[in-house]
């Protein structure tokens, strides 16, 4: 009876050890797990430096972007560097990709997908979808009164509003976008907050019923780079995964 509750101990010992180990892993920053490389999951950022990314138009220069503490975030308040979005050194079509992020108070931000990076285009917002990164309760009044503007949505053209609950400013939030063939999904803390296709039938006229119908070029390309808006506020990213579908 002693041997059998000593191998019981043992047992439940290994199991917690196991379960611990499991636990530390999945929470590693900036890592992929075994299962993930395997599911074809790539690093779109290694924790430590900003390699596979470049300021728009403007190449390796220094800007407002740096690292620290296995985070990749905007510093508006930097004496050192420009002011300009970040973008993929890559380019994506077809492809699923999972990102945290954290915002200042009243902040302002954005994930871009399909950027076209031109000289005739200053910033990624004038070709690129946005998926809005805002903290909503202490936003500007304008966005306030917008749902399109809220965190998680297809900035000024859709989204479930009721589905934009971002955690409070300096809480971390997870993100998720799917993108196929011109159809793109986003999510925010495991709920859908938008969901657009820019080659239906009805895609033009949303764009003509918001502001981005003064960009000509924008949302015309289903694939291109991805880049992270420099809004003059501080945002913060990790964890920020991709793979192609």
């Amino acid at each position: 009876m002693v041997c059998l509750l000593a191998l019981s101990v043992g047992v439940l010992s290994a199991c917690e050890s196991t379960s611990k180990e499991d636990s530390v892993h999945k929470t590693a920053h900036n890592t992929l797990s075994e299962a993930e490389i395997k599911d074809g999951w790539k690093l779109l950022f290694d924790g430590k430096t900003t390699k596979g990314w470049h300021v728009y138009n403007h190449g390796d220069t220094t800007s407002k972007w740096s690292v620290e503490n296995g985070e990749l975030w905007c510093n508006p308040k930097s004496q050192a560097g420009d002011f300009g979005d970040l973008v993929s050194d890559s380019t994506y079509q077809n492809f699923e990709m999972t990102y945290d992020w954290k915002i200042a108070k009243g902040g302002n931000g954005g994930v871009f997908i399909n950027v076209q990076e031109s000289p005739k285009n200053p910033t990624a917002y004038m070709t690129g979808l946005e998926m809005q990164l805002l903290d909503n309760e202490n936003g500007e009044e304008r966005h306030k009164i917008n749902p399109t503007h809220w965190a998680g949505c297809l900035y000024d053209i859709s989204g479930k509003a009721e589905n934009s609950k971002p955690k409070p400013f300096g809480e971390w939030n997870h993100s998720r976008i799917v993108h196929r063939d011109g159809r793109v999904i986003f999510f925010l803390n495991g709920l859908k907050t938008a969901d657009a296709t820019i080659t239906a039938p009805d895609w033009k006229t949303k764009v003509q019923k918001s502001n981005l119908r003064n960009f000509p070029d924008f949302a015309k390309a289903i694939s291109g780079k991805i880049a992270l808006q420099d809004h003059t506020d501080a945002v913060w990213f990790r964890n920020m995964k991709i793979r192609e579908l």
